[in-house]
């Protein structure tokens, strides 16, 4: 199992004109949070990730974005919106294995980069998240 960090352009938290938009929906088993959503304008080329954390949302992305956890785990709510995105490589798929929740639209948001195609994309954060990352399971 290779893990490779990913050069990601560094996220702006400003949209350009002609800006995409996301939706986000946190829902929580827990009565105490509620489940709420946000319309977020976003880049094209933003991650999901950046986008999230820019936006003070709860995705921790533990590894900072390079893929070896899965702490961004996302659930793609509309099945035609994840048949639009490239298919999940190697890596993301073994993180994916370890992902609390794990659903056939299942994504790792470090791994969704937003393109013109995803304008509209809504997400669903899961209720909670496992964080075991890929050196949890190196030799000793």
């Amino acid at each position: 199992m290779s893990f490779n960090n990913v050069d990601m352009p560094e996220y702006s938290g400003r949209p350009s004109q002609g800006a995409l938009n996301i939706h986000t929906t946190n829902l929580h088993d827990d009565a105490s949070k509620e489940n709420r959503e946000h319309k977020l304008a976003v880049n094209k080329g933003d991650n999901l990730l950046d986008i999230a954390q820019a936006h003070d949302l709860e995705m921790e992305g533990a590894c900072g974005g390079s893929c070896a956890c899965s702490t961004c785990h996302v659930i793609v709510m509309d099945e035609e919106y994840y048949d639009r995105m490239p298919e999940p490589g190697d890596d993301e798929n073994d993180m994916l294995d370890l992902a609390f929740g794990l659903t056939e639209t299942s994504r790792l948001g470090c791994q969704v980069v937003m393109t013109k195609e995803l304008d509209g994309l809504r997400v669903r954060l899961p209720s909670m998240t496992r964080n075991l990352q890929a050196s949890d399971f190196g030799s000793k």
